[in-house]
């Protein structure tokens, strides 16, 4: 059995981002002679039952390689089910006495999207985490790492071995690009919802009630022991993020005669100091008291008095009086200040080159991508928006000019569907479809190009196509250097709204 290894360092809660149960996959091993490799991550505790012999020997719930007769390793590279930053690495050699190996080497790395195999044994990304570890047998071998943002982790053991449970335990950082223009399940641990306290945790844990997926068996879910007294039993929830709650599912689906009666939700913004030092018990209502039956999937929105409006992201989830849940949802969705929260922590843990990609979305020079990237980490979307105008206002004059390629000429429809397309459609909304006021632009385009050698930028946001117009005219009279100066300006407005779209609302 494995020892109680979730908390971690500040108290953080942590989880076993490797698990099959959100997702994990092993993806390839040099050797599985004896056990097979899946089961490095199943959810539950391994077991063994002694004697029991197949066509390769003995039994094991673990993975297990032949003996090594040469001088290589063995090992074994994983997929996490959710990105997260790895903070403990669990080698559990349980049942593994006379056959466990003697060390294990551990690397993490971040890939962005669904790299082939192939790619991932040769990848020359992976950073090792620890120092060389010495393992003993039929324990759980717990070995600290540097915090580390990962996506993929591979084990290496010496020389070979067998291992029942790879835990590779840290925080889910949700990837905000997978929040755009959806409502987002608040509680999900997938999302970075967290369970801080509950009440119980008797017969399975309340961690199960934000799992993904839907429970399989009562046991897959959240059941507390009768409760005797009075009062209720009750989870307390972090959210992914601050948001509004839109619709509340709760699922009670194979609790029969140990479901609750009723439910109810109270909540609160935690930034809010109206509620600092007030107990979770007389937080606002977020959800009457409601009955709820056994077996059921229920959903409650307005209708049924949820309150929609209010931001939070305190959950505090009553049983009444007490009973089993097979897994409830927090559908909302994020404030602006939350969805930042959550792009920004992502981007500041992501490798170097990949941040300045996603940064690239807002602005076509190389050189500001990387240089922003090179800031990190920044605090707050303000912060961020300081550095990049610092930034763009100190680039080189060539590459505000291969800025310039990512945006189209004023009053002419942008071309393609990315999203440096997509902006310069929204921020060009205020020109009108006057063909009059398109030809003037037109006209002024190619005098301003004529005398300033590149397109006429201007930040449109916000502005109608008569003042662009007005400005255009305006700006023919600046001398080289002047209007260069202006650009650079008007390429640092711009960028900074890009930035405050991408992180506050998903989209640049």
């Amino acid at each position: 059995m494995l020892r109680d290894m979730t908390s971690g360092a500040d108290d953080v809660r942590l989880i076993d981002l490797a698990s099959r149960a959100l997702g994990g996959s092993v993806l390839v091993a040099n050797d599985e002679t004896y056990a097979e490799k899946e089961n490095l991550i199943k959810a539950s505790d391994p077991v063994f039952t002694p004697a029991t012999m197949g066509p390769r020997g003995q039994i094991y719930d673990g993975w297990e390689t032949r003996r090594r007769r040469d001088k290589g390793s063995d090992w074994v590279i994983l997929r996490l089910g959710v990105p997260g930053v790895v903070h403990r690495v669990v080698v559990d050699t349980a049942f593994f006495l006379g056959n466990y190996p003697a060390e294990c080497d551990i690397e993490t790395c971040w890939l962005d999207g669904w790299p082939a195999i192939d790619e991932l044994v040769e990848l020359p990304y992976w950073r090792m985490k620890a120092e060389r570890q010495k393992l003993e047998g039929g324990i759980a071998n717990v070995i600290e790492v540097a915090p580390t943002f990962a996506t993929h982790l591979r084990l290496t053991i010496h020389p070979d071995g067998g291992v029942a449970r790879l835990r590779a335990l840290g925080e889910v950082v949700p990837d905000p690009r997978r929040w755009a223009g959806l409502t987002v399940d608040l509680a999900a641990v997938d999302n970075g919802g967290t369970v801080l306290d509950a009440s119980d945790r008797f017969f399975s844990p309340p961690e199960n009630a934000i799992r993904p997926g839907h429970a399989v068996t009562m046991g897959d879910g959240w059941e507390t022991r009768r409760r005797r007294g009075g009062g209720c039993d009750w989870l307390l929830l972090s959210l992914a993020a601050p948001g509004e709650i839109k619709q509340f599912y709760v699922d009670t689906m194979h609790f029969v005669g140990n479901s609750p009666g009723a439910i109810r939700l109270l909540a609160i913004d935690g930034s809010d100091p109206e509620y600092a030092g007030v107990s979770a018990e007389a937080w606002p209502e977020l959800l009457p008291r409601t009955a709820i039956q056994p077996d059921t999937r229920h959903w409650f929105g307005r209708d049924a008095g949820l309150d929609t409006e209010r931001t939070v992201d305190r959950v505090r989830v009553e049983l009444i009086p007490d009973g089993g849940l097979a897994r409830l949802r927090l559908w909302g969705v994020p404030s602006a200040a939350g969805r930042a929260a959550v792009g920004l922590r992502w981007w500041n843990l992501l490798p170097l080159r990949d941040a300045a990609r996603q940064a690239r979305s807002c602005c076509a020079s190389t050189a500001w991508a990387t240089a922003l990237a090179e800031e990190r980490p920044v605090e707050d979307i303000d912060a961020l928006c300081v550095a990049s105008e610092r930034i763009t206002r100190a680039l080189p004059w060539d590459e505000v000019l291969a800025a310039l390629t990512g945006h189209p000429r004023i009053g002419q429809p942008p071309s393609g569907t990315g999203q440096e397309a997509a902006s310069s459609r929204r921020e060009q909304a205020g020109v009108a479809d006057d063909p009059a006021l398109a030809g003037a632009l037109a006209t002024g385009n190619r005098a301003y190009e004529q005398r300033f050698g590149h397109l006429y930028l201007v930040r449109a946001a916000g502005r109608s196509g008569q003042e662009l117009l007005d400005l255009l005219d305006e700006r023919l009279g600046n001398d080289q250097l002047v209007e260069q100066d202006v650009v650079r300006q008007q390429l640092a407005e711009i960028t900074s709204l890009r930035l405050r779209r991408l992180w506050c609302e998903g989209e640049a």
